[in-house]
């Protein structure tokens, strides 16, 4: 009875440990294929962060030279108006390559559960200021299109009223459309500068 008893113990004792091992292999199984996705994840987030921060260096860069020959241009028009001169007007074209899809298939390839939530509110604010500036870009745009470009070998006369050496009521966007596209490069520069500061800070952590 004893032997029956020590030999039932044995039994038991044996496979409590094959529990055990079966367990902890259970377990480890299950905490490498977590690392595993974890580091996959790491990986995917660092890729989608790191093509941001390219994308927003070159505009940025990009972005900067455009501005001195805008503000240069704004400046120069507004300077012989306000001096009684009559500056001729140019056909106002604004070419972007801009694509609110590239955003959204970013965000869609895994960046909305990856990102951090103040990465991607500053993503949404620098889209929004994009899409903003763009919307009010492609008025004025329209606007020359239909009121400069079919009149462009009128005579100067046709655009300003010599007497008062003034634009015509009708030409009065021109300059508000150069001041317009100044504004939409700072305002791009600022928000770029803010999120391409916000993804570092991703990054670094």
């Amino acid at each position: 009875m004893e032997e029956k008893r020590k030999a039932l113990s044995a039994r038991l004792a044996r496979w409590a440990a094959e529990l055990v091992l079966v367990f902890i292999g259970v377990y480890a199984a299950f905490w490498l294929n977590g690392y595993q996705q974890h580091q996959q994840e790491a990986k995917r987030r660092d890729q989608i962060l790191g093509s941001i921060e390219r994308i927003l260096r070159e505009g940025i860069e990009g972005g900067r030279k455009n501005t001195v020959q805008e503000e240069r241009e704004a400046a120069e028009f507004q300077h012989a108006l306000d001096a009684g001169q009559m500056p001729p007007l140019q056909p106002f074209v604004f070419i972007t390559d801009y694509n609110a899809g590239d955003l959204a298939t970013l965000l869609q390839s895994g960046g909305v559960e990856l990102l951090d939530v103040e990465t991607l509110t500053a993503l949404r604010n620098d889209e929004s200021v994009i899409r903003w500036g763009l919307s009010r870009i492609a008025r004025y745009q329209k606007l020359s299109d239909e009121l400069i470009v079919p009149n462009l070998d009128q005579d100067i006369s046709f655009f300003y009223d010599p007497v008062p050496r003034k634009l015509r009521k009708r030409f009065e966007i021109y300059p508000d459309a150069l001041q317009a596209t100044v504004k939409f490069a700072h305002d791009l520069d600022r928000t770029h500068t803010e999120l391409l500061k916000r993804i570092q800070a991703e990054r670094r952590h």
